[in-house]
């Protein structure tokens, strides 16, 4: 019901394990520190929460103002540096996220442990040296207990990424691939590599941009192409369509919103019954969605489609005797011409970032289910995610299946995913 994608990073010497919200909508890795101005202490995830301190691990080191990784960090404005500081001083940062929250802290570089599938099922134990944030101030939904987790990961195309971090190490390539499984307990598949799947259709992402931006040319609904002027979805400073784990729902452009809404209405089987419940446009149902609701396209540059089924555009709400209360679960992105597709519309599909042929490419698939990943030796290995699920036996009874950090044959990272959704950015 939170709506959070999370998995575990082991970070640190001696290594301690953390638990960090998956995030393609922004850059940096980062855990809570000791001391934390506002970080939970406890979780309704029945996650156990921890401070990373820097000062107990034995391989960490805090990155100055002088570090070119901090002059870096300072052009993209993912650093801090006051003029007065001296060189010496610590490399800072502050974010603040879309659904309001924030964090400030600083950078440091430590080592983060994964565990390398060598291609005939055995692992060995590998590590890289990256520069992650170091939390010492929250606010916002993120000091909320009931959704605390220790920190954010980060997916984004700058320089402190760990996905650019890693492959500028040469420890994975520059491309990363999720799978969300949509139901109930969540879960599913990242991997620091390429899923190949036969069914994988491609579209470029839009060059420049800070977040992964796709060029929604038009939607569809019932076999019927909306009345939305195409322009509305170009993309610019305060236009266009992002791809954002970070964010639970989606999010239309005000201007798509109406003209939306109304053709799905116009399109539900005659037995379904509409109303407006708490300002949302809701249905009652006592049959299956797939056969009540139409389906919906959404149709990228190059003519590529990508299938939206009911589940992916509506949210249960209630159950009545038989009947099911469902609502639509795209919000109106009020006074904002942005789309943004989040965990929502992104679940039950495979979604591949290729950043070094700048595309994105999805098909639907059974997340619960093992995927195919190209190695760098040209080879395909499946990687199944339920083998991640055991864990050195440090999983807590009653908590969902957390994975670990498991690379796939000597390519990449493979993380399984705990909990449902994400949370809105």
């Amino acid at each position: 019901m939170v709506g959070l994608y999370f998995t575990r990073v082991k970070l640190g010497s001696p290594p301690k394990e953390y638990f960090v919200q998956i995030d393609t909508g922004s850059d940096i890795l980062w855990v809570a520190c000791s001391p934390c101005t506002g970080c939970p202490s406890s979780s309704g995830l029945n996650i156990q929460l921890e401070f990373f301190n820097p000062d107990s691990s034995s391989t960490s080191s805090r990155i100055p103002c002088s570090d070119d990784r901090c002059t870096a960090a300072l052009q993209t404005g993912e650093a801090v540096c006051q003029t007065s500081n001296s060189a010496s001083s610590p490399c800072g940062y502050t974010f603040t996220y879309g659904d309001g929250s924030g964090t400030s802290g600083y950078y440091v570089s430590d080592t983060m442990y994964f565990d390398t599938v060598m291609g005939n099922e055995q692992t060995a134990n590998s590590s890289a040296s990256i520069v992650f944030g170091c939390s010492n101030s929250q606010s916002g939904d993120l000091t909320k207990t009931d959704r605390a987790v220790d920190g954010i990961f980060g997916f984004g195309q700058h320089q402190l990424s760990v996905v650019s971090q890693l492959n500028s190490l040469g420890v994975s390539p520059k491309v990363f691939s999720h799978c969300l499984k949509g139901s109930d307990n969540g879960g599913g598949i990242l991997v620091l590599g390429e899923i190949v799947e036969p069914g994988l259709v491609y579209t470029p992402l839009v060059p420049s941009q800070p977040h992964y931006n796709l060029n929604l040319e038009s939607i569809v609904v019932n076999g019927q192409k909306l009345a939305i002027d195409s322009s509305l979805f170009t993309t610019s400073n305060t236009q266009g369509t992002i791809v954002d784990s970070g964010t639970t729902l989606a999010y239309l452009a005000d201007g798509a919103y109406d003209p939306f809404v109304n053709a799905i209405t116009a399109a539900v089987s005659p037995s379904v019954r509409s109303l407006v419940s708490k300002g949302n446009q809701c249905f009652v149902t006592s049959s299956s969605v797939d056969s009540s609701f139409p389906t919906v396209t959404l149709y990228f540059m190059g003519g590529v489609a990508m299938t939206v089924k009911p589940e992916n555009y509506l949210l249960q709400q209630a159950s009545i005797d038989n009947n099911v209360l469902w609502c639509i679960g795209w919000q109106r992105n009020q006074g904002q011409q942005i789309t943004i597709l989040g965990d929502l519309v992104l679940k039950d599909k495979i979604f591949v970032y290729d950043l070094a042929n700048m595309r994105m490419g999805w098909t639907d698939y059974d997340c619960s289910t093992s995927v195919n990943v190209t190695t760098s030796s040209g080879k395909n290995q499946f990687v199944n995610t339920g083998q991640f699920d055991v864990n050195g036996g440090s999983r807590r009874r009653g908590a969902p299946p957390y994975g670990g950090l498991v690379p796939t044959v000597l390519v990449a990272v493979a993380l399984v995913f705990g909990a449902s959704s994400s949370r809105g950015r």
